[in-house]
């Protein structure tokens, strides 16, 4: 009789699958990334190398790549579904090198117990790179052909006809032809039965599995969901991140292999869910942040590239370029966008990945305003003129205090400090788009638990840099100057208000006031608005400033809208801004009183602009 030949133990099975995954699909994807053969940018490098890295040491942390697997989700897309739309429409739906990689990470990569490693992705691609058909097949996959019973599947969204744009692909894939099998679907051979006729379809059930898939809106109540598989497509467009963190909740209760995939185009700055979710797995996959459970695929172009110039970065973004994608598309739309200011920030963010403010921005040449943020430390401004400046509110709203320091040569270095309160925050969150908590625990906000934001607060933060820089001066606005004064008073900060030159100086910090509206005050004596953003401007083109990296300065100077007259006089139109601007008039207000009276130029003050 024939001996029976011993089950390997599972080490002796890892350090086989490593032995030969240099062959799979997968491996040899992220070889030729990182040999330069597929041209990716930085975070895709990353990814794959972490790929490359895990396959020689995952096995300490009992992680191994388990080829089969990954082979078998790859043979399931083109022998079941056709492609439903595009250039490749009716042909088998085979994976474009890109899904290779996260289909075959996904599915291929086990932990020490044989689960899959990764419960939760993140792909971020340019548009039309077919994000949602991959997601609505992976769904079908994992709810009838991955061996699960009675698997729960749902694409979510903030409402449901979003969240029905990923299940419509899903919905066309189970009505395309199966391949070779004349004419024959899932849905004809009833594999699988769909709920809803045409456009209104809103269930996909697995018979034999019993097994079903749905599209659910955030606000939806659903009774004891327990997903094997949620997809949002779009995060982007999510106003706030409840529902991501409901259902990751749902996920990360569930025993063996669910997963979660959330799918975007590269979001602006001001869309902060998804900005800060995409700086997660960026970190991920750099290393930065241990996570074995998170995979993502990041394609954006690099930071030295000028995709307006050179079409051979545009495949790091759009990796699907010239295969199911035309390029002539995009050349298209690159021509228009030279010439249309709004239209270039947009090209640049959803097709090239490149994470520009809102559409609009209020500076015209964005990339001088990111090329000025970086890190301002308190300690080495010590010594150098300081010029505050504050920008209060009313009730609970947002109060930002800036500093700008200005050295010998008028360079410049803001920094700028963020206040709310945590009555009706929630709310706050949601209209404006700003995860306010999970800022205010990075140290970018400071939440005042009172139900208005105390002004003596921020009168002892101003006294602590009175204590510690060399303060000129602070400026505000006229219309809060009264109160502040009084809140200086109560914590006993010395202060007097600036009247002109004219006028005798009093003891203790200096208060100046500065107007807000586009009018230039000479006769009146006042620091104004459009004389504090041009020069605010200036420094920024010319690289003579540092902004300190602040998210909620990120924030503001994606709201923020000028406003012009006849004269070409501007000023911060918070009537017009797309939310809070705080942050970015009290650095103009600062900018503004810092003017330097070298070279023969009297400041503000001396020369009779500054306040009456």
């Amino acid at each position: 009789m024939k001996q029976q030949r011993k089950k390997p133990a599972r080490k002796k099975k890892a350090d086989q699958l490593q032995a030969t995954s240099s062959l799979d699909r997968t491996t040899e994807y992220a070889s030729k990334v990182i040999s330069g053969e597929i041209i990716a940018g930085r975070y895709v490098r990353a990814a794959c190398k972490r790929h490359l890295d895990d396959l020689k040491n995952g096995h300490k942390r009992g992680l191994y790549f388990d080829v089969e697997q990954a082979d078998r989700a790859f043979r399931f897309f083109p022998a079941m579904f056709t492609v439903t739309a595009g250039a490749k429409e009716g042909e088998p739906f085979h994976l474009l090198d890109w899904m290779v990689f996260v289909v075959g990470s996904l599915f291929g990569w086990r932990d020490a117990q044989g689960r899959r490693r990764f419960r939760h992705a993140w792909i971020e691609t340019g548009k039309g790179q077919a994000k949602s058909p991959l997601m609505g097949a992976i769904g079908l996959y994992m709810i009838g052909y991955s061996g699960i019973k009675r698997a729960e599947a749902y694409a979510i969204a903030n409402d449901r006809d979003q969240a029905k744009v990923l299940f419509s692909d899903a919905v066309a894939l189970c009505r395309s032809d199966i391949p070779g099998r004349d004419g024959e679907t899932l849905e004809s051979r009833g594999d699988v039965v769909i709920r809803g006729t045409g456009d209104n379809a809103w269930k996909i059930e697995h018979p034999k599995t019993q097994s079903k898939f749905l599209p659910v809106a955030s606000a939806d109540s659903i009774s004891g969901p327990k997903p094997m598989a949620v997809f949002a497509d779009e995060v982007h467009e999510m106003r706030t991140s409840k529902a991501i963190d409901l259902w990751k909740a749902a996920i990360d209760k569930m025993p063996g292999d669910p997963l979660m995939i959330l799918g975007t185009n590269t979001p602006a700055s001001d869309q902060a869910v998804a900005t800060d979710l995409s700086e997660f797995y960026q970190r991920v996959v750099e290393g930065v942040i241990d996570d074995d459970s998170a995979f993502a695929y990041i394609a954006r172009v690099d930071k030295e590239d000028r995709p307006f110039e050179d079409e051979s970065c545009w495949v790091k973004a759009l990796p699907a370029l010239g295969v199911t994608y035309p390029a002539e598309n995009v050349r298209k739309r690159v021509e228009t966008a030279k010439h249309i200011a709004s239209e270039r920030l947009a090209t640049e963010r959803l097709f090239f990945g490149i994470p520009v403010g809102s559409s609009g921005f209020w500076l015209e040449d964005e990339s001088a305003w990111r090329a000025v943020q970086g890190e301002v430390n308190e300690e080495d401004c010590k010594g150098i003129p300081c010029f505050l400046a504050l920008d209060l509110s009313q009730k609970n709203d947002l109060t930002a205090l800036s500093a700008c320091w200005r050295d010998d040569d008028d360079r410049l270095a803001l920094k700028t400090w963020y206040w709310t309160t945590r009555t009706g925050l929630e709310a706050r969150e949601a209209s404006d788009r700003v995860p306010y908590a999970a800022y205010e625990r990075d140290g970018h906000i400071t939440i005042c638990d009172s139900e208005t934001i105390d002004y003596t607060f921020v009168a002892a933060r101003v006294a602590e840099l009175v204590a510690s820089q060399q303060v000129d001066s602070l400026t505000v606005d006229p219309a809060y100057v009264t109160s502040f004064i009084s809140a200086c008073e109560e914590i006993n900060l010395p202060v007097w208000r600036y009247m002109g030159p004219d006028k005798p100086a009093g003891a203790g910090l200096k208060i100046v006031t500065h107007a807000q509206g586009l009018k230039v005050a000479f006769e009146d004596r006042q620091l104004c608005m459009p004389h504090s953003i041009s020069r605010f401007t200036d420094k920024i083109l010319k690289q003579e400033v540092t902004i300190d990296a602040n998210k909620m300065t990120d924030v503001c100077a994606s709201n923020a809208v000028l406003r012009s007259d006849g004269m070409g006089n501007q000023m911060f139109d918070k009537s017009r801004s797309r939310g809070r601007i705080d942050g970015m008039v009290s650095k103009a207000m600062a900018v503004g009183a810092s003017k330097s009276d070298r070279k023969g130029k009297r400041s503000y003050m001396e020369s009779g602009v500054l306040v009456a």
